[in-house]
């Protein structure tokens, strides 16, 4: 738990929220358009953090489950007609029953292993998307991803599609926090620290690995869904192990930097991962080098992640508890 002051995270919202609905008068389109990829991807990130930063089950295939919600999304709106909620809540779904069933190998295997079946299968969905012609367009995707229209409120203008991402993002991160804040949420983080103990305790580890799972996925569905028509075409390409906003290594990146197991950590990781190339930009071709340079500098010296950094230097710590020390802690309390 972090341990910053009351006050200082309210200011430090504020700010932040006050920033964000200010920006549609403070940018150009391609400014907001930048922003608004920010906010899709920290909900992709919000489902990530979940599976990996509270569950503590490594995956790296979270950019499938944003793919298939777009493809479901981009397939129900423009081949078949459909309104957006309707494809937006069968995205979940289906993400959903698949993130349950790629959870059974995490209660076989863990950490690198499971990295390596996660990894497997993102590059199954992959080769569906590229291959299967009849149902994704192969490499050809699906163009003209209609935006919503809400309450007769046309989403087509930049500004208003903003605003309902902006939405979109606080409705999902209020629900998270709750879910985190509940038994679920302090069952997962059991089974993360200390699954023998969490089932001794009568926690049932098998279906809070599986929930951990499907919900993280669910949330990269939803996170799909709103993708689609933010870029109104879909291709098999951006859901790979790219440096994309939606491959795997860059979902991965903005938990791990940001801060797995904060709650903000997904919203500063994807400030990182979204918005820093763009303010590096300056620098341009050796922009991607001066990106790669800061961010092997950041993992060296802040392996908790940056909210992690804050977080020790508020509460005095030196440096982070290793894993033998964690470890001999737990015992310690336990023989007391």
């Amino acid at each position: 738990m972090m341990r910053f002051r009351t006050p200082a995270i309210v200011l430090a919202l504020v700010a932040c929220a006050a920033f964000l609905l200010a920006a549609p008068y403070l940018f150009r389109p391609y400014g907001l358009f930048i922003l608004s990829t920010w906010a899709v991807m920290s909900i992709a990130a919000v489902g990530l953090n979940l599976t990996l930063g509270y569950a503590g089950q490594v995956s790296l295939a979270h950019a499938a489950f944003v793919g298939i919600g777009s493809y479901v999304t981009a397939y129900l709106t423009v081949k078949m007609g459909w309104a957006f909620w309707p494809t937006c809540i069968f995205s979940f779904v289906a993400c959903f029953c698949v993130g349950w069933v790629l959870g059974y190998p995490a209660l076989r295997v863990q950490h690198h292993y499971l990295a390596f079946v996660t990894l497997a299968f993102n590059f199954l969905v992959y080769l569906v998307f590229r291959n299967e012609e009849w149902l994704t367009g192969g490499i050809y995707g699906i163009a003209n991803v209609p935006r919503p229209t809400v309450l007769g409120w046309s989403m087509k203008h930049p500004h208003n599609f903003y605003y309902f991402l902006l939405a979109h993002l606080v409705v999902i991160s209020l629900l998270t926090w709750a879910l985190i804040r509940s038994p679920w949420g302090r069952a997962f983080v059991a089974v993360r620290e200390n699954p023998i103990r969490a089932l001794s305790l009568g926690v049932d580890t098998r279906r809070y690995t599986l929930m951990a799972f499907a919900i993280g996925a669910g949330i990269g569905g939803l996170a799909g869904s709103l993708y689609a028509p933010l870029v109104g075409f879909i291709d098999p390409s951006p859901f790979v192990l790219s440096a994309t906003p939606t491959g795997s290594l860059s979902l991965l990146l903005m938990v791990v930097v940001g801060g797995s197991g904060y709650f903000f950590g997904p919203f500063v990781g994807a400030v990182v991962a979204v918005l820093l190339p763009e303010w590096l930009r300056f620098a341009q071709g050796f922009y991607l080098m001066a990106y790669a340079v800061l961010v092997m500098v950041l993992m060296v010296y802040c392996p908790t992640g940056l909210l992690g950094l804050l977080d020790r230097i508020f509460s005095g710590k030196k440096k982070p508890d290793t894993e033998l020390e964690s470890r001999a802690k737990t015992a310690a309390e336990t023989a007391r």
